[in-house]
C-alpha cells in the first residue's frame, strides 16, 4: 500500500492544470434543486487550488436537473425539445449560483457552453483553448457544460463524462477529477452480497475492469459508471491521470491533488499524446472505416508504419480526402486506430489491396503513397 501510495503522490506532484467534472448527483439535491451549500463548497475548494498554484476548469453538469427543479418536473422529460427548453431555464440558475460563489473569493465564473462541433471544427477547437488559458491569467474560473439549449443527438457528446475527458485533453491538463456520488471503482456491486471495496489504483482500463462498470444513474443525471471509464480511458491513454472521487466528501479536491488516499486514481500512459493526435483520435467522429488484414494491423500497432493501400481489405461509409476514419481488423472489426486519410472512400475501394506503385496505374494518378501517414494516425 504504501508503494502505491508513493506512486500517487509522484504522478499528482507533477499536476499544474485540473479539469474536475461535476456530476448533477453531486449538484442538486433529492429534489432536483441546485444545492447552493453544495457548490458553495465545491467553489471554496476550487478557489482553494488556484490560490495553491493549480488552474482549473470546471465541467459541471447540473442544468436540466436544475431546470426540473425551478419547474417542479420529479421526471426527466423524454422529448429533445423538453430538453433543451428545461436546460434553457437551468442553466441561468446554475451558472448564477457558481458565480455568487465565487464572488465571495473575488473570483467570475466564466461560462462556456459547447457543442461537439465547437470540438470538431480545428480553429474552434483552438479558439476555445486559448479562450480558456486566457482565463487562466484573470480572476476567472471557467464554468464548462453541453449547449443542452441547442445540442441534437448527432452533436451531442452524450454526457459530461465525455464532455469533461475532451476538455482536459483539449487543454493538455494533467489530471482530471471526476467528482460523484460513489466513492470510486467499486471491486464488485455495492449493493451485492459481501462488502465491496473501492480499487486505489488501476493501471489500465482494460475490458476487465470495464465490467465492474454498474448501471447505476441518477433521477437526473445521464452518465454511469461505464462512461467514467470510458473518460478514464479517453484521458489516460492520452497521458494524463484520472481521479474518480465522492463529490461531497469534505476537502476532496485538496486531498486529490495532494497524492491522499481517496478515490480511483487511473494512472496515465508513460509517453503524453501530441495535442494534434489528440484532436484526431479522441476528439473528432469518423466519417467511416476501413480494414485491414493481420499484416497491416501488426505493421501499424507493433512497427509504428503509416497505412498501405495493399493492407486494406475492404471500405465502410462514405468519406473525403482529410476526413477522419477508423481502421479495424478484419475479424472482429475492433477499431485499431484513427487518422486523416489521404483519399476518399470512392478512391480507397478501387485500390484496396493493391501495391504503392500499382495506384497510378488504378486511378491514374497518385496523391501520396500512404493512405493515412503515421503522422497523422492514433494507435488506439
Amino acid at each position: 500500500m504504501k508503494l502505491k501510495d508513493n506512486l500517487r503522490s509522484q504522478i499528482l506532484s507533477k499536476v499544474k492544470k485540473v479539469v474536475v467534472k461535476i456530476g448533477t448527483g453531486v449538484l442538486t439535491t433529492e429534489d432536483g434543486s441546485v444545492d447552493k451549500e453544495q457548490i458553495q463548497g465545491l467553489a471554496e475548494q476550487v478557489v482553494e487550488l488556484k490560490k495553491m498554484g493549480y488552474d482549473v476548469v470546471v465541467v459541471s453538469s447540473g442544468a436540466i436537473g436544475s431546470g426540473m427543479g425551478e419547474l417542479g418536473m420529479e421526471k426527466r422529460p423524454g422529448t429533445l425539445p423538453e430538453l433543451q427548453a428545461v436546460a434553457a431555464i437551468g442553466q441561468s440558475k446554475l451558472i448564477s449560483t457558481y458565480d455568487e460563489c465565487f464572488k465571495l473569493h473575488g473570483y467570475h465564473a466564466a461560462q462556456i457552453l459547447l457543442t461537439r462541433e465547437d470540438f470538431e471544427d480545428r480553429q474552434r477547437y483552438l479558439n476555445t483553448c486559448n479562450t480558456i488559458h486566457t482565463l487562466f491569467k484573470l480572476n476567472a474560473i471557467p464554468v464548462v457544460n453541453e449547449n443542452d439549449t441547442i445540442s441534437v443527438d448527432e452533436i451531442k457528446f452524450g454526457d459530461n463524462d465525455a464532455l469533461s475527458a475532451l476538455v482536459t485533453n483539449l487543454l493538455n491538463a494533467e489530471l482530471l477529477v471526476i467528482l460523484s456520488s460513489v466513492d470510486g471503482l467499486y471491486d464488485k456491486y455495492p449493493t451485492g452480497k459481501g462488502k465491496a471495496a473501492i480499487i486505489p489504483l488501476i493501471e489500465n482500463v482494460s475490458d476487465e475492469i470495464k465490467q465492474l462498470a454498474f448501471d447505476v444513474k441518477t433521477k437526473r443525471g445521464v452518465g454511469g459508471m461505464q462512461t467514467k471509464l470510458e473518460a478514464a480511458s479517453m484521458v489516460t491513454n492520452a497521458g494524463e491521470a484520472v481521479v474518480i472521487a465522492n463529490g461531497r466528501t469534505d476537502g476532496v479536491l485538496k486531498m486529490v491533488v495532494q497524492g491522499g488516499n481517496i478515490g480511483t486514481l487511473f494512472l496515465p500512459r508513460k509517453e503524453k499524446m501530441a495535442s494534434r493526435k489528440r484532436w484526431i483520435g479522441y476528439t473528432i467522429t469518423p466519417k467511416g472505416r476501413v480494414y485491414v488484414d493481420d499484416g497491416a494491423r501488426h505493421a501499424l500497432a507493433e512497427k509504428g508504419k503509416s497505412l498501405l493501400a495493399s493492407g486494406i481489405v475492404s471500405v465502410e461509409g462514405t468519406f473525403n480526402k482529410g476526413d477522419t476514419i477508423s481502421i479495424c481488423g478484419k475479424g472482429n472489426g475492433d477499431v485499431i486506430a484513427r487518422g486523416l486519410t489521404n483519399y476518399s472512400s470512392a478512391e480507397i475501394e478501387k485500390i484496396k489491396g493493391c501495391s504503392t506503385s500499382h495506384i497510378v496505374k488504378v486511378l491514374g494518378y497518385k496523391l501520396y503513397d500512404e493512405i493515412i501517414h503515421r503522422d497523422n494516425m492514433v494507435i488506439l
